[in-house]
């Protein structure tokens, strides 16, 4: 009786597998099947961990390639939502690949957030490029060993960094100029008056995307349509940017102060200029040039007749010889 229970089971677990495709399937739904698998310590919590990745819809469309981007991505394992693929990296070590599909219904709770595409899972392909692990009263070590692997990586990146802006423009046949500060502009289509100064609300169309082509962003709605990264959620119309006042990268203060009302032109910018050697949020590899196609659709002038902020009053500090100023605490 033993045996056949035995068998049972052996037959239940294959039928299972079978109708996954041959996945795995992990506590929290996700599908895993991994094709290369080195038998070394499996990925914990804390670990620094660099991976490549390729996420795309089961119809095999990509969405996002760290090989087109051109550099890993890198993170330190925390605890993550169920739907996360991040959860499936626990069942992994350095030097595995494997196919992560992640069911978007766990991932997006009632529909909020979820990728406008078809079907039912985000499937990623992951190959782990390498671990170093956190060990207990270490982290000073730790921490140097992590800096030393990002700085030989970085430096391939900074070093070839200006070869690939430079095949972007020969390839695309652009016939635009570079101004000093090393923003590549092209005028794609003319505009007419005046072109903001300093202070002024510059209200934008624009697409960002990587040098390969593939669009990081876009609040165009067509485009994002096309390109498999629409968000319902999103509102998908210009928005507006201060111009010349730091609140946004280098090559866009610059870039903006270049167009007149009407205009759609090309920038190609720099990481220096974009966001330099730390990337940005894990999206936007360290040392990455970026193509913004951006369209002028209005400048707004400040207001001349606009009320001035009230001037901060100085009250008398009992405990102090001199007056002090009183400040309403940020967000109150």
């Amino acid at each position: 009786m033993m045996k056949k229970n035995l068998m049972f089971l052996i037959v239940a677990a294959v039928g299972l597998a079978s109708c996954n495709g041959g996945f795995k399937q992990a506590p929290t739904g996700m599908l895993y099947a991994i094709h290369v698998d080195k038998s070394g310590p499996k990925i914990k919590e804390g670990d620094f961990v660099s991976v490549n990745v390729i996420e795309k819809t089961e119809g095999d469309s990509v969405m996002l390639s760290t090989y087109e981007q051109g550099s890993p991505s890198y993170l330190i394992m925390r605890q993550s939502p169920p739907g996360s693929v991040l959860n499936a990296f626990k069942y992994l070590a350095e030097g595995d690949s494997a196919t992560i599909k992640s069911n978007m219904d766990s991932l997006f709770k009632k529909g909020v957030g979820r990728p406008h595409i078809k079907g039912k899972y985000l499937v990623y392909e992951v190959k782990v490029v390498r671990v170093i692990p956190h060990t207990k009263g270490a982290d000073s070590a730790w921490n140097n060993e992590i800096k030393k692997y990002l700085a030989a990586n970085n430096d391939v990146l900074k070093k070839g960094e200006g070869a690939k802006m430079q095949k972007y423009i020969t390839d695309n046949k652009l016939k635009g100029s570079t101004t000093p500060s090393g923003l590549y502009y092209q005028v794609d289509a003319p505009g007419a008056g005046d072109k903001p100064a300093v202070g002024d609300t510059a209200e934008v169309f624009y697409t960002v995307k990587f040098l390969n082509g593939k669009i990081l962003e876009t609040n165009i709605k067509e485009v994002a349509q096309k390109n498999n990264n629409y968000n319902p959620g999103l509102p998908y119309k210009a928005i507006r940017v201060p111009v010349g006042v730091k609140k946004v990268i280098p090559g866009w203060d610059e870039g903006l102060q270049l167009m007149s009302k009407g205009e759609k032109a090309t920038f190609v910018i720099p990481s220096k200029l974009a966001y330099g050697e730390q990337g940005y949020a894990g999206a936007i590899p360290p040392y990455s040039s970026l193509v913004f196609n951006i369209e002028m659709v209005n400048i707004i002038h400040p207001d001349p007749n606009a009320p001035k902020p009230a001037p901060v009053q100085l009250q008398p500090n009992p405990n102090a010889s001199r007056p002090t100023v009183k400040l309403k605490p940020a967000g109150k």
